[in-house]
């Protein structure tokens, strides 16, 4: 339950998960307070302070005292519309193996029931306690969405300096990572090619709803979310702000940003190998090949893909392509619509298994200096720098990452 009931309706909310955020939320809530006054008084600021049953007792006490200080940042940072979920006090606390995923669902599905639907469609946005934001954010995010059909965005995020030369070192490795991935997947024309990261992203309550929710994953849930909520109400790349999400290392959930920092600080920044850029383009030759040749049949079509590659033959075998292409077909009016299904069948996560496949059985992961440059010859860009940092600085500029 929310700390006390809103006295009005909003025309959007930002759900912020705090897992022992006492530190950073802070200066998450004063950069939000630097939003325009007007459309603060329009958001509604949901903090879902959580742990799960078996937290640890320093984890324990920070939540206390965040729950202690919210009415105070609430006055410091002049929030009216702050309000919060004790998903952290003794009895209250969130199972076992549950996590963000939760955390956020339970924001989420919180702030539905205190949006206005009478003119607009209100807007739901996920935020992170230790991300912080620009005094854009709120102004791009709803003139995003004034101007766009698909339901559902992603904003542009860099990550903020690390506090020390081995913390920077690993931070842009897995930044660029996740932005090489990205590119490589705009250049194989996938309609996944977006990134998923779980404080830079929005959605209308209409295409929350019909993506049935945010999920409960301990880890992963923003790709989960972002995947479901682009087949059912589409994903667009938003413009005009950045977020700024934390450099830190974390160990609390099994993969994401704050494990791959971690591990490198740990183990040495070459347990982050890159995918090949073959890779993307076998997927891509494989999604044109899908549309190309709609009409043949499953057989047909798996053995065009045995001459791109062995690999993907098996793979589709491997997830019973044949009888899902065939369903496919008889479900679907015309090419369009056939195509359409297709994507919904072979999503973000069967293109990811494939990369994955891909890359243990044929094409080995390689250093980040040898990745970048080939996807970029294939756009007609070109990146003079080899260095890490220069690459990244380099794509953040082309994928809208400069604020």
């Amino acid at each position: 339950m929310i700390n006390e009931p809103p006295s009005t309706l909003f025309s959007g909310a930002v759900v912020v998960p705090s897992l022992a955020e006492t530190a950073n939320l802070p200066l998450t809530l004063e950069s939000l307070s630097r939003n325009p006054p007007d459309l603060l008084e329009c958001f509604l600021i949901l903090i879902v302070v959580n742990q799960r049953v078996d937290a640890s007792d320093a984890e324990k006490a920070d939540n206390l005292e965040t729950l202690r200080m919210l009415p105070f940042w609430r006055l410091e940072y002049g929030l009216r519309n702050l309000y919060w979920v004790d998903s952290a006090s003794t009895g209250k606390e969130l199972p076992r193996k549950q996590g963000v995923g939760l955390a956020r669902k339970i924001g989420l599905d919180l702030a539905l029931p205190l949006l206005d639907y009478r003119h607009d469609n209100p807007l739901l946005i996920c935020l992170d306690a230790d991300t912080l934001v620009q005094p854009d954010y709120l102004p791009a995010i709803t003139r995003h969405f004034a101007g766009s059909c698909a339901g559902g965005a992603v904003i542009p995020f860099r990550h903020r300096p690390a506090s020390d030369p081995a913390g920077q070192s690993a931070i842009d490795r897995y930044e660029l990572f996740l932005r090489l991935y990205a590119l490589g997947l705009e250049r194989a024309s996938s309609p996944f090619a977006f990134h998923t990261v779980g404080s830079a992203m929005a959605c209308t309550a209409s295409a929350y709803i019909a993506s049935g929710g945010m999920n409960r994953r301990l880890a992963g849930e923003d790709f989960y979310f972002l995947q479901q909520v682009h087949k059912t109400s589409g994903i667009a790349r938003l413009a005009g702000t950045v977020v700024h999400p934390s450099p830190r290392s974390s160990h609390r959930v099994p993969f994401g940003t704050g494990r791959a920092v971690g591990e490198m600080l740990a183990n040495g920044e070459q347990r982050l190998l890159f995918y090949q850029p073959a890779v993307f383009s076998k997927v891509g030759e494989w999604l044109a090949c899908a549309t190309e040749h709609s009409g043949e049949d499953a057989l047909l079509l798996q053995n065009r893909a045995a001459l791109i590659s062995p690999v993907l033959r098996d793979y589709l075998e491997q997830v019973d392509f044949s009888r899902a292409w065939e369903n496919l077909k008889k479900n679907s009016s015309g090419s369009s619509a056939l195509m359409k299904s297709f994507h919904g069948w072979f999503d973000a996560f069967r293109t990811m298994r494939l990369i994955h496949e891909l890359s243990d059985r044929a094409y080995p992961r390689i250093p980040p200096e040898e990745a970048l440059l080939p996807l970029l010859e294939q756009g007609g860009a070109v990146c003079s720098d080899i260095t890490i940092s220069g690459q990244l600085e380099f794509l953040r500029r082309l994928q809208g990452a400069t604020g």
